[in-house]
């Protein structure tokens, strides 16, 4: 055997160039007490609020609680396998999540770990979960729509890029399907999508993602699980951790929605957490900075300006009521930080209304700036009618001789409001919410049969699209009615009813 000496000698210099003697100082404390996801560590003196911390077993921790003699650490996990006098490390690093274009279509854990069998995530950019929000400076009003495809909120709550609109209701009403719908309409717009699941039941979630892959909205959005059977911890970072991912495409100038469903169960996993860390409860026994929780999340939602690379990031925050009770603490403290809220009423959902949206209590503090110029014209008049309709329906009750001009106001609401009924994940495009509309507000639905609205709506639909694509062009492209297309819509609208009985 030949022993080349050329090749060991140019190995030993290159293991004597890489030699390095300095040393890798970490410092280490240990566990006092664990219990409950919850961990009392000494011996950590220079750790940081939020920091990671590492146990023996592998698994991670959040620092929460910084006392003069011991940490509070909430375990990122399963708490088996800690136990008292194991040592705990520091990492110098907060919680991340990776970001970017590869978590499109993917189904992630609360610390981006996938949970989808698609394999691992291949991507070198991570970012903090928390981040501050954007300042004043770095904003621009909020005037582009994003359209939802829902007739009711397009009309009446429009919602606009960069704004935070919650969504609000009792257990059972729809606020999920909005959620969904919005997603499922960004379909061929651009729109990247997050969806974050808290506290929701795995088959819950699964019963969601199979609805995105059906309509092929999961290929442009991102799915954020934090499930029931996940600890506190993890349902408390979930938001933030599908935030920062939504923020990344924001910051490269791209145009983000995002869905928490539903912050109930976050205030609730927080709350949690922090009566186990001894925090002094307050009202309703959340602790005091309950407020701070969701402020510090929602504000990060923005339309940036141009100079900051004009992405938006639009939040639809859920929040859960009891008994209809919007004056509950979590419902008020999320509807004074957000720019408006779409109310969802039982009453509603169980009379057939869906969605059951309560047009009185329902707001949007952007409104017309974030509609298309042909919606922003109908949509005034017939607010106005709609309220108008729920009052003397709510008086007629009580008398029986009622005026010609009463029976007419009625009959017209009516029409409203099987106008604004849908179907679950059925968006409407919004040129074609405008025919409706249209057909609408100049009274052609008047000697229309109120059970053949629907039937209706949907031959005028198909028969614009088949033989008059010119009109839907136009709405596209200008957003505007001119007295031309007016024309051009009415026309179309007596054809279709020259062609089917409607009575």
């Amino acid at each position: 055997m030949q022993i080349n000496t050329d090749e060991i000698s140019k190995e030993l210099k290159k293991q004597v160039k890489s030699y390095s003697s300095r040393l890798d100082f970490s410092e280490v404390g240990a566990v006092k007490q664990i219990g409950d996801g919850i961990a009392q560590v000494v011996g950590l003196k220079s750790a940081m609020s939020g920091e990671l911390l590492e146990f023996s077993n592998g698994t991670q921790g959040m620092a929460m609680n910084l006392n003069e003699d011991s940490i509070g650490v909430v375990v990122m996990g399963p708490d088996e396998g800690i136990k008292e006098g194991d040592p705990v490390k520091l990492t110098g690093e907060m919680t991340k999540v990776p970001v970017g274009d590869v978590l499109q279509g993917r189904v992630i854990n609360a610390l981006g770990e996938p949970v989808d069998d698609k394999g691992k995530i291949q991507t070198d950019i991570y970012r903090n979960i928390e981040s501050p929000a954007p300042s004043v400076i770095m904003r621009s009003e909020v005037n582009k729509p994003l359209q939802t495809g829902i007739k009711a909120i397009d009309t009446l709550v429009p919602i606009g890029k960069g704004q935070r609109e919650l969504i609000i209701g009792d257990r059972e009403t729809g606020k999920t399907a909005i959620g969904i719908d919005a997603i499922i309409n960004q379909k061929g717009k651009n729109v990247n999508c997050v969806y974050v699941a808290i506290g929701q039941k795995i088959s819950t979630v699964a019963r969601i993602i199979n609805v995105l892959n059906e309509t092929g909205a999961m290929e442009y959005t991102t799915v954020v699980l934090a499930s029931a059977a996940d600890s506190a911890a993890l349902q408390y970072i979930s938001p933030y951790a599908g935030c920062a991912i939504a923020e990344d495409w924001m910051e490269r100038g791209k145009d983000v929605l995002i869905v928490y469903d539903d912050l109930s169960k976050h205030a609730t996993a927080y709350r949690a957490i922090s009566l186990l860390l001894h925090r002094p409860p307050g009202r309703e026994a959340y602790p005091g900075d309950v407020f701070y929780l969701h402020s510090r999340l929602l504000e990060r939602a923005a339309c940036m300006s141009g100079e900051y690379g004009g992405g938006t990031l639009t939040a639809l925050p859920i929040v859960e009521t009891q008994e209809g009770d919007i004056s509950a603490y979590i419902p008020t403290n999320i509807i004074s930080i957000t720019d408006g809220q779409i109310y969802l009423e039982a009453d509603l959902f169980h009379n057939g209304i869906r969605p059951a949206i309560n047009p009185g209590l329902s707001v949007s503090r952007v409104g017309g700036t974030a509609q298309i110029p042909a919606i922003k014209e109908m949509s005034g008049p017939l607010r106005i009618e709609f309220a108008q309709y729920n009052e003397l329906a709510a008086f007629s009750q009580f008398g029986s001789d009622l005026n010609e001009d009463t029976i007419n106001r009625l009959n017209y609401g009516e029409s409203i409001m099987e106008v604004l009924k849908q179907p679950q994940y059925k968006p409407v495009a919004i040129e074609d919410q405008v025919l409706i509309l249209y057909a609408l507000s100049n009274k052609y639905m008047s000697d229309i049969n109120i059970r053949h609205i629907r039937t209706f709506e949907k031959d005028l639909i198909s028969h614009v699209n088949s033989n008059h694509s010119d009109i839907i062009r136009e709405l596209s492209e200008t957003g505007k009615l001119t007295e031309e297309l007016e024309e051009k819509i009415s026309s179309a609208i007596s054809e279709v009813k020259k062609q089917h009985d409607y009575s």
